[in-house]
């Protein structure tokens, strides 16, 4: 039943497309929506880990997140964690208290995930932007199986945001959007990193507290000035960033004389792969930048995740989230 409706599903979002190349097929197709699916009844059986504070209820997850309600203060306790500080209680008695909070009968998740133009990316088996429906896909699939609700929010061309929902019927809707076709994009517009501070500031207004924020994206657009957006996301919401790289960002082949376009700066770019050392600079460049983006995440409270887009068995990945 489930992959019958799998198959009608996609079968519209095909038939939605323009016909002329595979371009403008879905990124992900009916049985590997099926398979994405069976890993995450895999990844909803993983034992339960104990949830921020004393009051856990029935639907503790290792992934679903906090869930949490507030329900009153105590007094801080040396190794309690301090992204629950009741600032406004400490201020006004003049010790330091701390938020305890019980956890909801049905935990949310709201995955945002990016297809910009940098996602629009992929040298082995698939693009940066399958892998980002592939994970939103267990993750929303996880979700309702465990009685949770789940939203989307589609950062493109036009970004898109979808209702928090219920159930395994919504969770197949919701993947349809997210394994919509993603033809190659122009360069992204000069205000795009203005653009992203905007997006983090919306969901900061429009998300419910408590509620675990799943960011699926190759943080492409990460700088320092993300980090205090990111930090007060963490402050109000369990924040997991998932982290998209290709295997020819770490290390480029030996393809000779390539040009690269730079969408930083719109030029395009000349370099002789075939020397060793050209190919040594650029690694060292991409991971000194991804140990960066880690340590910005890593001082905004965020949970940090890298993921490699040729990965094809995600539950143990996603498990250590």
């Amino acid at each position: 039943m489930i992959l019958a409706r799998i198959k009608q599903f996609v079968r519209a979002g095909a038939q939605s497309g323009t016909p002329d190349g595979s371009i403008h097929a879905p990124l992900i197709v009916a049985t590997d929506i099926a398979a994405l699916a069976a890993q995450a009844s895999l990844l909803a059986q993983l034992p339960v880990r104990e949830v921020h504070d004393h009051h856990a209820g029935d639907w503790a997850s290792r992934w679903l997140g906090r869930g949490l309600d507030f329900e009153e203060s105590r007094l801080y306790s040396p190794g309690d964690d301090i992204r629950d500080m009741d600032w406004r209680t400490t201020a006004r008695t003049g010790r330091p208290h701390l938020k305890i909070y019980r956890e909801e009968r049905q935990p949310a998740v709201h995955l945002v995930v990016d297809r910009g133009a940098t996602m629009r990316f992929g040298t082995r088996r698939r693009l940066k932007a399958t892998q980002a429906a592939r994970v939103a896909a267990i993750l929303a699939f996880a979700a309702s199986g465990q009685n949770g609700v789940v939203g989307a929010t589609l950062w493109d061309r036009e970004d898109e945001t979808l209702p928090t929902s219920h159930g395994r019927l919504a969770a197949l809707g919701l993947i349809d959007k997210v394994a919509a076709a993603c033809p190659p994009l122009a360069d992204p517009a000069p205000t795009a990193a203005l653009r992203l501070s905007d997006r983090l500031a919306r969901l900061e207004e429009e998300l419910p507290r408590g509620a675990r924020l799943v960011l699926i994206s190759d943080f492409a657009w990460l700088n320092a000035g993300h980090e205090p957006a990111l930090a007060r996301l963490a402050a109000r919401f369990d924040v997991w960033a998932i982290q998209i790289v290709d295997a020819v960002e770490l290390a480029l082949p030996n393809a000779g004389l390539v040009r690269f376009h730079d969408m930083a700066s719109r030029q395009d770019v000349w370099l002789d792969t075939a020397q060793a050392a050209v190919r040594g600079a650029c690694h060292t460049a991409f991971t000194r930048r991804l140990d960066a983006q880690a340590a910005q995440l890593a001082r905004a409270g965020v949970q940090h995740q890298r993921i490699l887009s040729e990965a094809d068995d995600l539950v143990a990945l996603l498990a250590h989230g």
